[in-house]
């Protein structure tokens, strides 16, 4: 098994280091995943249960937010 490691390690090694433009596109794509996953989440999905809830309660306060009440 110790073989098949290491012919995969040495077909992406070599693979990512004779590359001319997809490093290009490998930097483009990892910047576009860092603003989807570190900024916008910042600005935009702030973190609700945590400003709202107790500590310790907040399996509760989803419950209670999730199925509304029982009139009976």
């Amino acid at each position: 098994m110790r073989g098949f490691w290491n012919k995969a390690w040495h077909l992406y090694y070599d693979g990512f280091r004779n590359m001319t433009i997809g490093r290009t596109l490998w930097a483009v794509i990892l910047v576009k995943l860092f603003i989807m996953f570190f900024v916008l989440r910042l600005f935009f999905f702030p973190n609700y249960i945590k400003q709202h809830a107790t500590e310790g309660n907040e399996a509760e306060f989803v419950a209670t937010s999730i199925i509304p009440p029982q009139n009976k």
